[in-house]
């Protein structure tokens, strides 16, 4: 008898809702453990060409720690296009004016950086306080 190799279709992904609270947590290090639940890693059915992730709800960002001098020593930049067009934001002024894009910014650079990886991204929820609007997907707590 011959063992027939399983290949994931897109219906036979199951879609769960997972919570992470970010209070006290590492910046980075929330980053990696937040990674392979959006991009399907965790899971048995795993397939690098198939988006088979977990939607990821991360609340309380604004509590989020970073260690040593990171705060002043990282700087993130971004053109416009034009001449002299490069602005440029250290993680401290982040931390203070958008606490939820420092973490997608960690996030996206762990992720493909393709399409997929586009549409992995999409699935992580970030909120800077402590309530969410997704309480009707019974999202389960994600111990990290």
């Amino acid at each position: 008898m011959r063992q027939k190799t399983f290949v994931t279709k897109p219906s036979d992904i199951e879609r769960r809702w997972w919570v992470v609270d970010a209070e006290g947590m590492t910046l980075g290090r929330l980053a990696s453990k937040i990674t392979p639940y959006l991009s399907g890693k965790n899971k048995p059915i795993y397939t690098p060409n198939l988006d088979t992730g977990d939607y990821v709800v991360v609340i309380n960002v604004e509590k989020m720690v970073v260690t040593g001098n990171r705060l002043d020593d990282k700087v993130y930049y971004r053109h416009s296009g034009y001449t002299g067009g490069i602005k440029s934001i250290t993680l401290r002024e982040m931390m203070a004016k958008h606490p939820d894009r420092a973490l997608k910014l960690a996030v996206k650079g762990m992720l493909p950086k393709t399409a997929l990886g586009r549409q992995m991204l999409r699935k992580l929820k970030i909120y800077a306080g402590g309530e969410h609007p997704h309480a009707a997907q019974k999202p389960r707590a994600l111990e990290l």
